[in-house]
C-alpha cells in the first residue's frame, strides 16, 4: 500500500457534543492521515434516530475545526464517495443486505422484543451467556408467511458460520483471535429497515475505501462482526488499531458522569483554553513520540506521529498537566488575542461592561497582561484580579502580619503624601516608581520593610505581580482611599 492509499475516518453520531474521547479518535485518525499523506474522511453515523440531538452534527464539526483539524471529504464539503451521512445511504445499505439474504447469508427473523427477552432470561438462568438461539434460522417459506399475516415484521440477522475463528492483527494490541461459536447470530437490519452499526459501518469502510481503522479499544468486540461482514460480501478488511481507554487520576475509565474532569471540548473553549494547547495535549493521550519533549506544534506532531508508538497502556488524563500546558501557550500567546479571551468572563462577572471605550480598553489589555503569566486558562481573570474590583481589602493571613509590624505607619503616610502630590492623569507604573523610591529615601525603609507594607495595605497580599503596575492599574483615588483606611 502507497501512503497516497492510505485513507481514514471519523464517524460520529449526532447524539451528542464532542467528547474528549471521540477528539482523540478523530485527533489520532487525522495525524496519521496527514503523516501518511493520505486522506481523512468524516462521516455522520445517524442511524440511532431516537438519540440525535439538534445541533450534534454541527456541533461535532464546529469543534474539530476548533481543536484545528481539517478533512478532506464529509457532508460540509462533498467527495467521491458520499453521500457521507448514513441516513442517506439507505439505498445503498439494502441493496446490500438483500443480496446476502438471496445467498442463504442471512435471513429474516420474526421473533418479538418479548420473546427474545424471555430467551435472554433462560439462557441466564442456565448460567449461559446469553446470545440468540436461531430459532428463526431455518424457517421454510409458509412459515415466514404465516408469521407475516399475524402483522409480524422481521429484522435481517447474519448467518454467523459455525466453527470459525477470526483472527486479526491489532495496529496497538497486536493478535487477537474470536471463535464464532461465541458469537449468536446478529441482527444487522432493524425492523425498521434502518441497518445495525456494525453492518452498516462495515459496508460504509469498504465503500469508502478506508484503510486503516483507528478506534477506541470498547471496538473489539465489533470487530470480529465487521470481519464476518467483509468475508461475506468477498472483501478484504481494513487494518484495525484499537487504542486504549482514557482514564482518570484515579486509574478508573473516564465516565461522562466523572465530574472530576470536564468531558467536552466546548466546555474547554467555554473557559478560555487555547486549541493548539488542547491539541498538543490531547496528542499525547495515549501515544509518545521519541524524547522528552512535550510541547510540539500541529505541524511537528503530524512531522513525528508514528502509529507504532501509540500506546498499549490506559492514557491518564492529567489535569495538572493540561493547565500546565496551557499555561504554557497563554504566556506565548499575543496579548490582544488573551484579552478576547478573558472579556466574556469580565463581562459575566459584572466586571467590565458589553461595550469598552478606547481607554477602558486599554485598562483591561493593561489588567490582563499584568496576569497573563498566570492564566491556566482565561476564565482564571475573574479570580486572580478580584482585588481591582472589590470596594474593601481582604487581607490575607501573610499580609495582616505585615500592616502589624512597626515601620508601617511611617512608610505608608510618607507613600500616601507622596502619591497625593502626583496628577491623576499622570499616576503611571514610572510614576508609582518614583514615589516608591522616593519613600525609601525619606523614610529609610528598603526591600521587604519598604514593599511589602505598601503591597499588603494595598491589595491584601504579600506576593503578586509587578507593585508598580498593580498600583497603577488600581488608580490613584483606590489606592488613597485603601491606604487612608489602613492608616
Amino acid at each position: 500500500m502507497t501512503t497516497n492509499d492510505v485513507r481514514v475516518r471519523y464517524a460520529p453520531s449526532p447524539t451528542g457534543h464532542l467528547h474528549i474521547g471521540n477528539a482523540r479518535t478523530a485527533l489520532f485518525n487525522y495525524l496519521y492521515a496527514r503523516s501518511q499523506g493520505g486522506a481523512f474522511i468524516i462521516r455522520i453515523e445517524d442511524t440511532d434516530l431516537k438519540r440525535n440531538i439538534a445541533g450534534g452534527e454541527e456541533s461535532q464539526l464546529t469543534y474539530l475545526k476548533w481543536l484545528g483539524i481539517d478533512w478532506d471529504e464529509s457532508v460540509d464539503i462533498g467527495g467521491g464517495c458520499g453521500p457521507y451521512r448514513q441516513t442517506e445511504r439507505l439505498d445503498i445499505y439494502r441493496g446490500h443486505w438483500r443480496e446476502l439474504l438471496d445467498k442463504g447469508l442471512a435471513y429474516r427473523c420474526y421473533c418479538t422484543e418479548e420473546e427474545l427477552e424471555r430467551e435472554r432470561e433462560e439462557q441466564s438462568a442456565r448460567g449461559e451467556m446469553p446470545r440468540y438461539s436461531g430459532r428463526c434460522r431455518h424457517l421454510t417459506a409458509e412459515e415466514q408467511q404465516a408469521f407475516e399475516a399475524e402483522g409480524r415484521v422481521p429484522s435481517v440477522r447474519f448467518r454467523v458460520p459455525e466453527g470459525k475463528t477470526y483472527t486479526f492483527e491489532d495496529m496497538v494490541k497486536g493478535t487477537i483471535s474470536f471463535e464464532s461459536d461465541g458469537i449468536g447470530d446478529f441482527v444487522i437490519v432493524k425492523k425498521d429497515g434502518i441497518p445495525t452499526y456494525n453492518y452498516a459501518v462495515a459496508l460504509d469502510d469498504h465503500l469508502m475505501r478506508i484503510s486503516h481503522v483507528l478506534r477506541g479499544e470498547d471496538h473489539i468486540s465489533n470487530t470480529p462482526r465487521q470481519l464476518m461482514v467483509y468475508e461475506a460480501h468477498g472483501w478484504e478488511p481494513p487494518a484495525f488499531g484499537h487504542m486504549t481507554l482514557i482514564v482518570n487520576e484515579n486509574r478508573k475509565k473516564l465516565s461522562k458522569r466523572d465530574e472530576s474532569i470536564i468531558q467536552f471540548i466546548e466546555q474547554y473553549d467555554a473557559l478560555g483554553y487555547l486549541p493548539e494547547a488542547m491539541f498538543n495535549f490531547i496528542a499525547l493521550l495515549g501515544w509518545s513520540p521519541e524524547g522528552e519533549q512535550e510541547i510540539f506544534t500541529r505541524e511537528e506532531l503530524i512531522g513525528v506521529f508514528d502509529a507504532a508508538r501509540l500506546s498499549k497502556s490506559p492514557a491518564v488524563f492529567d489535569t495538572q498537566k493540561l493547565a500546565w500546558m496551557n499555561n504554557e501557550y497563554m504566556k506565548k500567546a499575543d496579548v490582544q488575542r488573551v484579552v478576547g479571551l478573558c472579556l466574556p468572563h469580565l463581562r459575566r462577572a459584572g466586571r467590565v461592561p458589553d461595550e469598552l471605550d478606547a481607554a477602558r480598553h486599554a485598562w483591561v489589555t493593561e489588567l490582563v497582561a499584568l496576569y497573563q503569566d498566570k492564566l491556566r486558562f482565561a476564565a482564571d481573570i475573574v479570580p486572580l484580579t478580584g482585588l481591582f474590583f472589590r470596594d474593601s481589602v481582604e487581607d490575607e493571613e501573610e499580609a495582616a502580619a505585615v500592616l502589624a509590624e512597626e515601620q508601617v505607619p511611617a512608610v505608608l503616610r510618607a507613600f500616601l503624601a507622596a502619591a497625593d502630590g502626583c496628577p491623576d492623569d499622570a499616576f503611571t507604573d514610572e510614576a508609582v516608581k518614583a514615589i516608591v523610591k522616593g519613600v525609601q529615601q525619606q523614610t529609610g525603609f528598603k526591600g521587604k520593610q519598604l514593599f511589602m507594607p505598601i503591597r499588603a495595605a494595598v491589595t491584601g497580599q504579600t506576593h503578586g505581580p509587578d507593585l508598580n503596575r498593580t498600583i497603577a492599574l488600581l488608580g490613584k483615588r483606590k489606592v488613597a482611599e485603601r491606604v487612608e483606611a489602613r492608616l
